[in-house]
C-alpha cells in the first residue's frame, strides 16, 4: 500500500507541474517584481523633502487640490494617498489614465505618469495572466491550487529514505562539482525544499484571495468575524437645513485631521482621503496601512462621526478578522516589513525556477536509453 501511494504522490507531483508549470513561473517572476514596488516607487522614484528644516506639516487635502487646480484646471482630483512623511502624495484623477505624484509640503508635481506602468503592468500578471479577469483569475486560482498540492507532493519525494549523513548531506546541499544533470536535480530537490514554507504560505494565501468558499472557511474556523448587531444609528439622518453643513473640501481637512490625531494607531502619516460629491453621504478614508495591512473607516458626512463596526486597530483583531486582513500581508511578505520582503523575493524566485529544473529532471528520465548489455549466464554443471 505505502509504493503505491508513493507512486500515486509521484505521479501527481510530476503531471500537476507540467500542467501549471508556465502559470507558477509566471505568477512567481511577476510577484518578484511587485515585492519591492513600495520601496521602489516611493522611496526612490518619487521621493519627497520639505523645502527647508522648518516645513515639517503635510499639507491638508484641500490646500494641495487648489493649488493643483491653479496649475491643471482640467483635472478632476478624486483621492489623496498620503503615504506619510518623506514620500510623495499619490492623487488618482477622475475619468483620467494617469496617476500624479505630489509633494506632501509645497504641492509641486514631482511626476504625472500613466496608470499602466511597469508595476500594473506585472500585477496584471500576477493576478489574471494578461487575461480577461474572469477567465485570468480561474486560470491562477486553480494553478495556485495544483502548486499547494505540488509543493506537498515535493517534499514526501524529498523526505531522505534514511537519516544517515550520505542521505542527509544530498537532501541539504547542492553538488556544484557534478554533473549538470545532478546539479539540475539538486537544484529542484533542495532548493524547493528551503523555500517550501513559504511556498506554502504564498500558495495558501493566494488561493484564499481566488476562492471565497476557502476564506470563509478559514475565517469561521479561526473564530470568525465579531457580530455587531445592526442598529438605527445605521442610518444617515440628513439635517433639515444646510446652514452649518460643511463643503466637500472643509469635510476632507476635518477627516484627514482626526484620522491622523484622533483615530489612526500606527503609521499615522500614512492615509488616504477622498473628496467627497455632493450626493455622498458616507464617506470613506483609509488608515494603519502598515506591513500589507489596513483599517477601513467610513464617516457620517453630517456629523464627521464613525459610523457603528468600523473595524478596530489590527492590534485588537483576534481569530477570524485577523487572519482575514493580514492575508494580504502574509501573501506578499509584507507582513514583516524588508527582512520578510527579502525572504518572500528569494522564494518566489526559487518558486519560479522550480517547474524549469522539474521539467528538466523529467526529461532527462525520459531520454535515458534502456541499458541493453546483458549479464553472462554461468554455465550449468553438468
Amino acid at each position: 500500500m505505502k509504493k503505491i501511494l508513493l507512486k500515486i504522490n509521484a505521479w501527481l507531483h510530476l503531471w500537476l507541474g507540467l500542467v501549471s508549470g508556465i502559470v507558477v513561473v509566471i505568477l512567481s517572476i511577476t510577484g518578484c517584481a511587485l515585492v519591492f514596488e513600495e520601496e521602489i516607487k516611493y522611496s526612490w522614484l518619487y521621493s519627497a523633502s520639505p523645502d527647508s528644516s522648518e516645513q515639517t506639516e503635510l499639507l491638508p487635502p484641500s490646500v494641495v487640490y487648489q493649488k493643483i487646480k491653479a496649475e491643471h484646471p482640467e483635472k478632476e482630483l478624486e483621492s489623496f494617498w498620503y503615504y506619510g512623511h518623506g514620500k510623495p502624495i499619490k492623487i488618482g484623477i477622475n475619468h483620467g489614465d494617469t496617476l500624479m505624484y505630489v509633494n506632501p509640503y509645497n504641492a509641486q508635481i514631482i511626476a504625472e505618469v500613466d496608470h499602466e506602468d511597469f508595476f500594473h503592468f506585472m500585477d496584471e500578471g500576477h493576478r489574471h495572466l494578461w487575461l480577461p479577469t474572469d477567465i485570468g483569475r480561474q486560470v491562477t486560482g486553480w494553478g495556485t491550487l495544483m502548486f499547494f498540492v505540488i509543493t506537498l507532493s515535493g517534499l514526501i519525494l524529498w523526505w531522505p529514505k534514511r537519516w544517515n549523513k550520505r542521505m542527509v548531506k544530498q537532501s541539504f546541499t547542492i553538488n556544484w562539482k557534478t554533473k549538470w544533470k545532478r546539479i539540475n536535480y539538486d537544484l529542484h530537490n533542495v532548493l524547493g525544499f528551503y523555500s517550501l514554507i513559504i511556498a506554502l504560505v504564498m500558495a495558501f494565501t493566494a488561493m484564499m484571495m481566488s476562492f471565497p468558499w476557502l476564506r470563509k472557511t478559514v475565517v469561521d474556523l479561526a473564530g470568525g468575524y465579531p457580530r455587531s448587531p445592526r442598529n438605527k444609528t445605521e442610518e444617515i439622518l440628513k439635517p433639515e437645513t444646510n446652514a452649518n453643513t460643511l463643503n466637500a473640501f472643509a469635510i476632507a481637512d476635518s477627516i484627514f485631521y482626526k484620522v491622523r490625531h484622533e483615530i489612526a494607531s500606527v503609521n499615522k502619516d500614512a492615509v488616504i482621503i477622498h473628496i467627497p460629491e455632493e450626493d455622498e453621504e458616507v464617506i470613506y478614508a483609509c488608515t494603519d496601512m502598515i506591513d500589507g495591512s489596513w483599517r477601513d473607516l467610513r464617516f457620517n458626512r453630517y456629523t464627521l462621526e464613525l459610523m457603528p463596526n468600523n473595524p478596530k486597530p489590527m492590534s485588537e483583531a483576534k481569530g477570524g478578522e485577523w487572519v482575514s486582513r493580514a492575508n494580504f500581508g502574509l501573501h506578499t511578505g509584507y507582513i514583516g516589513g524588508l527582512t520578510t520582503k527579502i525572504i518572500y523575493f528569494l522564494a518566489s524566485l526559487i518558486c519560479a525556477t522550480l517547474p524549469i529544473t522539474g521539467f528538466y529532471v523529467w526529461w532527462y528520465k525520459r531520454k535515458k536509453k534502456p541499458t541493453t548489455a546483458k549479464r553472462l549466464k554461468k554455465p550449468q554443471l553438468a
